[in-house]
């Protein structure tokens, strides 16, 4: 395991801040040492040319199935970077814990599935269809580039299922709530805030919409047993005006809202555009107040008896472990691949602390049972 964490140090050493730091030096570690291994490789670019990931690809000798692991390499901000007890990205070792940003989220698992295609190479010829190790960037920022890169280019083949490495020992997530998320626009008449003429300005009738959207009702999880969350929704952003003598024309809400089976999208939607035409209609404006969808990905769920959830599962109880299944609140990358007809896990590594937040570090000791599980699932899945 020296190896596994020595390579995930180096990549917590890059920095790889999605949206902030240049993405190539990171990228650039891995591709010296998949080339080092004469490990197949390739970079995947987006639609502007942006290198956005690395995709390894051992294709087996015998027809099947192919079948993904899938670990990001970049990483959330640092945030206050003085409130850190240690560099964010310094990449050591302490008392049994590899810490820095990333460390949990997801660096350790690329070095992990890194090093598990490197064992199966030498034994391709004896497997079923073939194992892609998707090295992705773009994730961080929610654009997700790396994995649609992967999802639209021609040449990989298609996955019967992906096992993506978040980290969390005691569970597999095997599901996750859709989302809805639109950009409001509010208008009113602009104003002097000293007139003597009375204007309802766009601030107060956006206020007067958060009221409406906190007030709607949404379905309880009891609506479907077999999805245990219930949708939520979330006004995440709200912006307009600026100093103090003038009542704005226009201001902009962000709405999240997660969705689920008896949930969905177009219910999302109807909701909010229903409190959206209650606010025109009490506190009419000068133009309708506009709804613009800005994403939409399905809620996701595994039967514990689906494939790769059952691999994954079933190779944690041969090692000893007690794993449960669980459906997630947050949504990930599981989502987009559901709405692409492509059945994932979100998540089995290492316990760890400090995700997104200060001081992220991922303990080792439990790193060869996840390893050991990981490598035990995918050769479940290509008959090894």
């Amino acid at each position: 395991m020296a190896s596994v964490v020595e390579l995930a140090g180096e990549l917590i050493r890059r920095p790889s801040r999605g949206g902030i730091d240049d993405y190539g030096p990171v990228l650039g570690v891995l591709e010296d040492w998949l080339t080092s291994r004469e490990l197949p490789h390739r970079r995947l670019h987006d639609g502007a040319g942006a290198l956005v990931g690395l995709l390894v690809e051992i294709p087996g000798g015998r027809p099947g199935s192919w079948w993904t692991l899938d670990a990001c390499v970049d990483t959330a901000p640092y945030g206050d970077e003085t409130a850190w007890s240690f560099p964010p990205a310094v990449g050591d070792v302490v008392d049994g814990w590899l810490r820095g940003r990333g460390a949990a989220d997801s660096k350790l698992a690329a070095a992990l599935f890194c090093h598990i295609a490197a064992d199966l190479a030498p034994r391709a010829a004896e497997l079923h269809g073939g194992l892609a190790v998707l090295l992705d960037v773009d994730e961080h920022t929610g654009g997700f580039g790396g994995a649609r890169a992967y999802l639209t280019d021609p040449h990989a083949a298609r996955p019967a299922g992906v096992m993506i490495g978040y980290p969390g020992m005691d569970e597999v997530v095997v599901g996750g709530r859709g989302l809805w998320r639109a950009s409001i626009t509010v208008h009113a008449p602009s104003g002097h805030s000293g007139s003597s003429r009375t204007v309802i300005g766009a601030i107060s009738r956006a206020a007067h919409l958060v009221r409406l959207l906190d007030a709607a009702e949404l379905p309880c999880a009891e609506g479907d047993p077999g999805f245990p969350l219930q949708p939520k929704l979330s006004v995440t952003a709200f912006h307009g005006g600026q100093g103090f003598s003038v009542t704005p024309d226009r201001v902009d809400i962000n709405v999240d809202v997660r969705t689920t089976p008896v949930f969905d999208a177009h219910d999302a939607g109807a909701l909010v555009r229903k409190a959206v035409a209650e606010l025109d209609a009490e506190l009419p404006g000068p133009a309708p107040t506009e709804v613009v969808q800005v994403a939409a990905w399905p809620p996701f769920r595994l039967a514990e008896d689906e494939q790769p959830a059952a691999a994954l599962l079933a190779a944690a109880a041969e090692v000893g472990l007690t794993v449960r299944a669980k459906t997630a609140g947050p949504s990930n990358i599981g989502n987009l691949l559901a709405g692409n007809g492509i059945p994932a896990t979100a998540g089995f590594g290492v316990p760890y602390e400090g995700l997104h937040g200060i001081d992220e570090r991922a303990r080792l000791a439990e790193l060869p049972q996840v390893y050991a599980v990981y490598e035990r699932a995918v050769l479940g899945l290509l008959g090894g």
